[in-house]
């Protein structure tokens, strides 16, 4: 039977990002909660050991992937036909996971002892299954239907948190932390291949694919190491020569820093991939979906990253204990991520969608001498703080790269990007620090915090609709307008499955 047509490309993509919007709300809090408690109940230096585990798999899982994601989204003669692309990219996805869990598997009982030789086994099992259900979840992210992911994604975070605070109150320490892994690939197992199957997994030997999926992944796969590198990097230099304890601090000052992009930047990032992509060759409607995506990202994260700055001294007695106060200062500079992190991956998306991955590699590279240099400069003499330093800088100076390349593909002004937030983000940090230090605030951390977060909110706010109340305006009429589109039920029903 044919196949109906699709909804629009806006339909498709506004209902993914409200569907992922509403999934991450609840795994933002779901997740938030798991990694508190967890944190309150388990020893420092197991994170430590997680950590570590989870760097060199995550590092070495180029090979099972080899680019080819970026291959399958990206629009090619040779990928017109989705279920016979779908069947070769298979293929040769399992062939290739094959190789690495045999080779993972034999480094981990070689080189590898107690709890660290137990993460490496089981994560190397977690991303080997993994990658088994990478192909439908390919399928749904080039169609731009997210509904299905968003769905997995919450079923996934509450069944964890489930299963990892019960092992934790039984007394377990590292399998709490792997609970949450055995839980996603059961979940994602179920929903994709046993219940509504997005896709049936068939085997397809096809050269003429291969040969472009793998000249592709050639091309790609160098970015995706870099990229890996830049994430991970950190994390095995810290354990190596600052050791476990400080690792598993570094590790929940990033973990806690990230948790604001995830209210917004995570759902609209997982969508603009497969945007972009359809409107190649458009570069006015393409320029217009790039603006305002990086402004939206823009003014949300430096409002998050603000607040979370002004009020971390609470938030880390409050939330955490006492214990945690030493990542306190790792975790104010990590807060940079929530700032720039989610353009970069937009951006990083772009050149994806564009079939010029060969930008991300150039750029990542700079981008990682930046991190080794100033982790042997920094980390050394200021430990963890140190360590989220080089980390920053790196970040800053592949933003000020992946922006100036991507004006090759869109047209953006600089100066509406990011003076308004910087101004309004300086003016309302002292509005906050000024609120924090009001007498009858002092004696109280819950009240202290409030005080600040309110000050903060309410300059940040008005200083920026002041400043970029027409930005605001056309944002919100483009809003409401695609939003009547999809109320009134307007274009094409979808057939398809999600």
């Amino acid at each position: 039977m044919a196949e109906s047509p699709r909804p629009s490309l806006v339909r498709r993509t506004l209902s993914s990002i409200s569907w992922n919007f509403m999934a991450n709300m609840v795994q933002l809090v779901m997740g938030f909660t798991r990694t508190t408690l967890l944190a309150r109940m388990l020893p420092v230096e197991i994170f430590g050991v997680y950590s570590m585990a989870h760097s060199w798999v995550t590092l070495s899982s180029m090979l099972p992937n080899f680019g080819m994601g970026g291959a399958f989204i990206h629009r090619a003669p040779e990928t017109e036909d989705e279920e016979h692309t779908a069947r070769t990219h298979f293929t040769l996805q399992m062939l290739f996971t094959a190789i690495w869990t045999i080779l993972m598997a034999a480094g981990s009982w070689i080189f590898a002892e107690s709890d660290l030789q137990t993460a490496l086994l089981a994560l190397t099992a977690y991303f080997a299954v993994m990658q088994f259900v990478h192909t439908p979840r390919l399928i749904l992210a080039r169609r731009v239907e997210h509904r299905r992911l968003a769905l997995i994604g919450v079923v996934d975070t509450t069944l964890s948190t489930a299963a990892a605070l019960a092992l934790a109150m039984r007394g377990e320490t590292l399998w709490a932390l792997l609970a949450s892994n055995i839980v996603a690939f059961s979940v994602n197992v179920l929903f994709l291949y046993v219940w509504r199957p997005i896709w049936r997994p068939r085997f397809n030997w096809s050269p003429q694919t291969m040969r472009y999926f793998l000249g592709y992944g050639v091309r790609n796969v160098m970015s995706d190491a870099l990229l890996r590198a830049l994430d991970r990097f950190d994390d095995l230099w810290t354990g190596l020569f600052l050791g476990e304890t400080p690792l598993g601090y570094y590790s929940r000052a990033y973990a806690f820093a990230t948790y604001p992009r995830q209210l917004l930047a995570v759902p609209v990032n997982l969508v603009t991939g497969g945007a972009y992509a359809e409107l190649k060759g458009d570069r006015k409607r393409l320029s217009q979906a790039f603006v305002r995506v990086n402004g939206l990202l823009t003014w949300t994260g430096f409002l998050l990253a603000g607040g979370l700055w002004l009020v971390s001294p609470e938030f880390v007695r409050i939330v955490l204990g006492e214990k945690w106060l030493p990542m306190l200062q790792a975790f104010r500079l990590m807060l940079v991520y929530t700032l720039f992190d989610p353009i970069k991956i937009t951006i990083s998306s772009l050149f994806m969608a564009m079939g010029e991955p060969g930008k991300n590699l150039q750029i990542r590279g700079i981008q990682l001498m930046v991190l080794v240099a100033g982790l042997f400069l920094l980390g050394p003499a200021f430990g963890i703080a140190g360590v989220a330093l080089a980390v920053d800088v790196m970040l800053v100076v592949g933003i000020v790269l992946f922006l100036r390349r991507a004006r090759t593909h869109v047209d953006f002004s600089w100066s509406k990007l990011f003076v308004g937030p910087v101004i309004s983000l300086v003016f309302g940090l002292f509005a906050g620090i000024f609120a924090g230090r009001i007498p009858i605030v002092t004696g109280s951390d819950w009240a202290s915090a409030g005080a600040k977060l309110a000050a903060f909110s309410v300059i940040y706010v008005a200083t920026l609709v002041l400043l970029q109340r027409k930005d605001f305006e056309s944002m919100a009429a483009f809003v409401r307008t695609r939003y009547a589109v999809i109320r009134q039920g307007k274009g094409p029903s979808s057939a398809v499955r999600s």
